[in-house]
């Protein structure tokens, strides 16, 4: 049921609200949850296949070193680029209570603020990123066989940073508003693109490993493009005009209270899998390219994790900014068991064919005994990671931003380090690394169910 405040905003907010926004505060609550839930899933879907075969691609032409450089940019990656993401995500959180109560010109305020912020990171991210490349590669103690194609192909990468930056704050602001089909057709085009280009630049034209980071720069601008495409139609409630960029004061301080301690979370966990990383390396370019073989299985895991997590964070502000107490307790409930079984389905085929799908990446022998190895420890507590990403969706969503970024700084970064120094004190036995994950992923994952069960976070914008 709709409150009768939310027909009269909506009513006098003098704009009538576009088809391209879908308001989570109407219909039942799975099929709203589901219908967001799936195109985020399948947009998650080909861009994790096309940077698999982005690294399949590189490998095959290029050989395993090569493949490594590629497979072990994950968390460096994460690291440089999660501190923006997480401030793009506040900025969701913003859009899409307004948006449910009806607040047309905070949305609008809110949008052209996040654009423009979002803008300048990106350029900082970039120039910041080819500076240190090489410094930070080397304190991650990368493999010196390894490093003359790290380099390049991380400097070009950082070229592409402001697309990517910008890329994420549009698609986050479609999302907001509920519109989450546009996104995915935008990344199906730009996955085409980017592996028809890897493909192109790498094969046929044997060009060097600088040209797969070229290609993916170019498919990420496409993207943005894009986006920004729709974005600047009249008569969208997210209307974008580059005559109304500027920082709003108050939606910046807002955005910043909800973003600051998901970007600060990111980056920290971030730099926590950088310091595993840098243990990895330590056991030479054959770990490196187990791991990174391993990862990108993982990262196929990871999506319907990541799907219902973005999901309940739109429906749980929405709703509340609606407040809709009882439907927003439903949705979360019903998105968290959801989330929990899929991952743990995925976790299962992971375990059963850990050896063909390390094996689709990887040839050495020692690398594919590895990359199983780590595949059948983690991939049977998939639904604990799963549980832990959606809860702290929906604190996000609530406004307790600040609860996730406790969790993860105190279990998924300090402890974690903790646990991995003291075992590579006692014993350099690379399986340790492995159990670190699982460990802290079940503590996260009770600390989440007594805060969701016992406190009263529905209330958290109140």
């Amino acid at each position: 049921m709709r409150y009768p405040l939310l027909h009269t905003l909506h009513a006098s907010s003098g704009t009538t609200r576009s088809r391209d926004a879908v308001l989570m505060t109407e219909g039942n609550p799975q099929k709203v949850i589901l219908s967001f839930a799936l195109p985020i899933f399948l947009s998650q879907l080909f861009q994790q296949l096309y940077n698999t075969a982005d690294a399949w691609i590189v490998g095959h032409y290029l050989g395993d070193r090569a493949f490594a450089a590629v497979a072990s940019s994950g968390s460096l990656i994460f690291l440089l680029i999660s501190f923006f993401i997480g401030l793009s995500m506040g900025a969701g959180v913003v859009i899409s209570r307004c948006f449910g109560a009806g607040h047309q010109d905070k949305v609008s305020r809110a949008v052209h603020t996040n654009v423009l912020v979002s803008l300048l990171c990106g350029v900082l991210l970039g120039v910041c990123g080819v500076a240190l490349t090489p410094v930070i590669l080397r304190l991650m103690k990368t493999d010196p066989d390894v490093l003359p194609q790290s380099i390049p192909y991380f400097r070009f990468y950082f070229l592409g940073a402001p697309a990517m930056v910008m890329y994420n704050a549009l698609k986050g602001i479609m999302n907001a508003v509920g519109d989450s089909r546009r996104p995915l057709y935008y990344l199906l085009f730009s996955s085409v693109l980017n592996v028809g280009l890897d493909w192109l630049f790498v094969g046929p034209c044997g060009l060097d490993i600088r040209w797969a980071a070229i290609a993916t720069g170019i498919s990420q601008a496409a993207s943005a493009l894009l986006c920004l495409r729709q974005l600047t139609k009249k008569g969208t409630v997210y209307a974008l005009s580059l005559r109304k960029l500027r920082i709003d004061p108050v939606i910046l301080r807002e955005i910043l209270r909800l973003g600051l301690p998901t970007g600060v979370q990111n980056s920290v966990i971030g730099l926590a899998n950088v310091l595993v990383q840098t243990n990895i390396n330590t056991f030479g370019d054959v770990a490196m390219a187990a791991c990174g073989a391993y990862a990108r299985i993982e990262g196929f895991a990871f999506l319907p994790i990541l799907s219902f997590s973005m999901a309940l964070t739109t429906f749980i502000s929405q709703n509340l900014g609606a407040q809709q107490y009882d439907r927003t307790r439903y949705g979360a409930r019903f998105g968290i068991i959801v989330s929990v079984l899929m991952a743990e389905g995925i976790g299962l085929i992971t375990f059963v064919c850990a050896r063909p799908f390390i094996g689709a990446f990887v040839s050495d022998p020692g690398a594919i005994a590895i990359g199983i190895q780590q595949s059948r420890i983690e991939s049977l507590f998939f639904c604990l990671l799963a549980f832990s990403h959606c809860v702290a969706g929906v604190c996000r969503g609530a406004g307790k931003a600040f609860v996730p970024m406790f969790v993860m700084l105190s279990v998924w970064c300090v402890l974690r380090v903790i646990v991995v120094t003291v075992a590579m004190h006692f014993s350099h036995n690379i399986h340790l690394l492995f159990w670190v994950y699982p460990l802290t992923w079940g503590i996260s994952s009770v600390i989440y169910l007594i805060y969701y069960l016992c406190s009263d976070w529905i209330h958290g914008f109140d």
